[in-house]
């Protein structure tokens, strides 16, 4: 089954997707999330377009696991996200919430680790460091969004194994 994985934040939704067979996460894009109802449409433009059949909305709770502000925003959201769904007849598009604690520390240590302290980002032509600083953290959203993904596709996974 192919999957979304969401990171939404105040102003960039990072977004991953899965394999079709549900197994493997990747980064897919960054999306500007100032505008709720443009980021719902752009975000079921691409179940359409990629046949996806769950979307996984990463929940940003406490260390403490409480509910913070941040957590009751992304869990309204979600709800609107899935009534807008059922609105645009993807009537079977299954919603699920996910505990993201530490995904973006994880995403931001992965991007150093793997790239050195700049990032290994090429820019073309004059651009600041706000235009770099910009691109990386876009590029942290998309990795938190799949490791957030990865996370819920693993525990199904293990599940499944338990079941057996």
């Amino acid at each position: 089954m192919r999957s979304l994985g969401l990171d939404v934040g105040g102003e960039r939704t990072g977004v991953a997707i899965s394999d079709p067979q549900g197994i493997l996460a990747t980064p897919l894009t960054v999306l500007a999330s100032r505008d709720e109802d443009a980021l719902i449409k752009e975000i079921l433009s691409l179940v359409s377009q990629h046949k996806v059949e769950r979307i996984v909305v990463g929940l940003p709770r406490q260390l403490s696991g409480d509910l913070g502000r941040q957590a009751n925003k992304v869990t309204a959201f979600a709800e609107k996200l899935a009534a807008q769904a059922k609105q645009n007849n993807f009537d079977r598009l299954d919603m699920q919430l996910w505990d993201e604690r530490l995904s973006t520390r994880a995403a931001q240590r992965l991007k150093t680790e793997g790239s050195g302290q700049g990032g290994g980002l090429r820019f073309r032509g004059k651009r600041g460091a706000r235009s770099r600083n910009l691109a990386i953290k876009a590029e942290v959203d998309a990795i938190a969004a799949a490791l957030i993904l990865q996370g819920f596709l693993d525990s199904q996974r293990s599940d499944d194994d338990e079941e057996s």
